[in-house]
Parts: C-alpha cells; sequence; structure tokens
C-alpha cells in the first residue's frame, strides 16, 4: 500500500526512531508498504518517519531499473565504518521542489538486521553511501538541510515558506 509522505516542516520527521525489538508480519508489511512507497514516488530510499512510523527501518534502491530492482532493507542500522569526504546535490522526498550540495562520507559501512532477523553488511560508496547516510539521518530525526550552514539552513527556509504558499 503506497502511504503519504510526509513532508517538511513535519514534527515526526524531527523525532529520533525507536530500534525495532521484533521482526514480525507487521515489520514485513511496513517494509512492502515503504518500498511501494518509495518506488511509486520515484526515489531511491525511504525512511520509516518519513511515513509516520517512528522505527529505524530504511529501505533503498538506488538501481533505478523497473524490471530488476536491487531493494536493500536494512533494520536497527548503524554505521561501523566511514571515510572521505563528498559534496554532491541531494534532494528528499520529505522537501519536495528543493534540492542543495551536502556533506557526506565517501564510503560508508553499515550492519542492520534484515527481514529474517540475520545481521546484514553493506560496503557502499557514491549514490549508495550518500542514500545509506541520508536514510540513517532521517533515524536520528534529522533532514538533509540540516547540514547546510547556518545562513543556508535560513535562506532554505524562507524559500521554501514561499513555495508551500505559492503551492
Amino acid at each position: 500500500m503506497v502511504r503519504t509522505i510526509l513532508t517538511y516542516p513535519n514534527p515526526i520527521l524531527k523525532k529520533k526512531a525507536v530500534p525495532v525489538a521484533v521482526i514480525n508480519d507487521a515489520t514485513r508489511e511496513l517494509v512492502r508498504d515503504m518500498a511501494e512507497t518509495m518506488y511509486d514516488a520515484q526515489g531511491v530510499g525511504l525512511a520509516a518517519p518519513q511515513i509516520g512510523v517512528s522505527q529505524r527501518v530504511i529501505v533503498i534502491d538506488v538501481s533505478q531499473r523497473e524490471e530488476r530492482p536491487e531493494l536493500i532493507v536494512c533494520i536497527n542500522p548503524v554505521f561501523v565504518h566511514t571515510e572521505g569526504e563528498s559534496y554532491e546535490e541531494e534532494g528528499c522526498l520529505s522537501v519536495p521542489k528543493y534540492s542543495a550540495n551536502v556533506h557526506r562520507h565517501a564510503k560508508v559501512v553499515v550492519k542492520a538486521l534484515n527481514l529474517d532477523g540475520e545481521e546484514v553488511t553493506y560496503r557502499a560508496e557514491g549514490l549508495l553511501a550518500i542514500a545509506f547516510q541520508h536514510e540513517i539521518d532521517h533515524l536520528e530525526g534529522m533532514l538533509f538541510v540540516d547540514h547546510l550552514s547556518p545562513l543556508k539552513r535560513e535562506m532554505f527556509k524562507k524559500k521554501y515558506r514561499r513555495m508551500v504558499e505559492e503551492g
């Protein structure tokens, strides 16, 4: 089921998500809905808080292939290693029609649980590394615009307010 994606400045997006204690049918349904919602919105990642569920679950697919998607599901993801620097343009399904360059790590290693409760490790660079950092930020109650300088963040808030008012 495609769910509604919450948008800035919804306060739920600023809350830190809670770890998933048990992986069950409700968790699997959540992941199915998240994947369907992400694909429907043509995104590359989605975190549970973006659909109003305060749990540490993310889905990512940077393959951009409809015939054979490569869905990554991470439950309770954590960084075990980060290195290098990246400065790329990012957007967000929760901040529609706005993008900005953001400083990130160039490479990351993430550990998480899959839907079977098994520990999985992902080594990522490029777009996948950025997507992991972006989605895990959502679990911490952070948006990509929180990484902007104070001046750029104020400019964003003014510009975004105008965009929302104008529809």
